[in-house]
């Protein structure tokens, strides 16, 4: 997704699942805490039906459209965390999941032998 777009311009899109069928319409958009780049969206799924969350990385603007490149059926099963609300670490761990996407490790610790004295080896 590029991450130069405004996140107000997703709202009232229109969105489709990888097989071009119609999933509804972008009602909200979670940006990250940490970059401030749009990181989730919420779709409207029907009138009196709930939003379900779906990544922007890796969907796709297509047309004026969002281009979720999941299943309609994966997508409608997402977790219910409603909307409105912001979406806890955990919450989004759970999305990242649902959806079998991998999340960035974070960074492994330097290689350090912290036991040792600087200096040079005595053996």
């Amino acid at each position: 997704m590029q991450t130069d777009i405004d996140p107000r311009n997703l709202i009232g899109r229109k969105a489709f699942d990888r097989n071009g069928t119609k999933i509804g319409t972008v009602d909200e958009v979670y940006l990250d805490d940490a970059t401030g780049i749009p990181e989730w969206a919420a779709i409207r799924t029907g009138l009196f039906s709930r939003d379900a969350f779906v990544p922007l990385e890796p969907s796709e603007l297509v047309e004026g459209a969002l281009r979720v490149p999941f299943d309609r059926t994966l997508i409608k099963d997402a977790p219910d965390f409603g909307v409105g609300r912001h979406l806890s670490p955990e919450q989004e761990l759970q999305l990242y999941h649902h959806y079998g996407l991998d999340i960035a490790a974070p960074p492994p610790f330097p290689d350090h032998d912290f036991g040792k004295l600087a200096g040079p080896d005595e053996t």
